[in-house]
C-alpha cells in the first residue's frame, strides 16, 4: 500500500509559484487522491480548475477590499492571482473530480479509476 501510494503522489510537483500563497497537502483517502489547496481570502466562484493532459491547474485572485476612506498604513497580506498546477497520474478519474471551498481550503478529490484499483483472480484448479 505504501509503495502504490508513493507511486501515486510521486507526480505531484511544487510549481515555481509556490511562493504565491497556494500551499498544498496531497493525500491519499480511501479511493480517493485528494489535494487541499490553501486559498484564503478567495471568492469561491472566482477559483478556476481544470485538467489538461493531466495537468492540473487551479487559479484564484485574492482582492483587497475597496473602501473609501481608507489609508493603508501595513498591507502584509498578499493580493493578486494565485495559481497552483499538480502533474496527476494516470491512474485517476479526473472526469470524476469533486471540489469543495471550506474555510479557506479548496478541497479537490479525485478518484482512483477502476482500472486502477487492485483486483483479485481465482486460480481454476485442473
Amino acid at each position: 500500500m505504501v509503495r502504490e501510494f508513493d507511486r501515486l503522489t510521486a507526480r505531484v510537483f511544487e510549481s515555481p509559484t509556490r511562493n504565491s500563497g497556494a500551499r498544498l497537502d496531497a493525500y491519499r483517502e480511501g479511493d480517493s487522491f485528494v489535494i487541499d489547496i490553501d486559498l484564503p481570502g478567495v471568492d469561491p466562484a472566482g477559483i478556476d480548475i481544470s485538467v489538461d493532459r493531466k495537468v492540473l491547474t487551479v487559479r484564484a485572485e485574492r482582492k483587497r477590499a475597496d473602501r473609501e476612506g481608507v489609508r493603508y498604513v501595513v498591507a502584509e497580506r498578499p493580493v493578486g492571482t494565485v495559481s497552483r498546477q499538480v502533474f496527476l497520474s494516470e491512474t485517476l478519474d479526473t472526469d470524476r473530480l469533486e471540489a469543495r471551498y471550506e474555510n479557506g481550503v479548496l478541497t479537490l478529490a479525485i478518484p482512483v479509476s477502476e482500472q486502477a484499483k487492485p483486483r483479485k483472480f481465482e486460480v481454476a484448479a485442473v
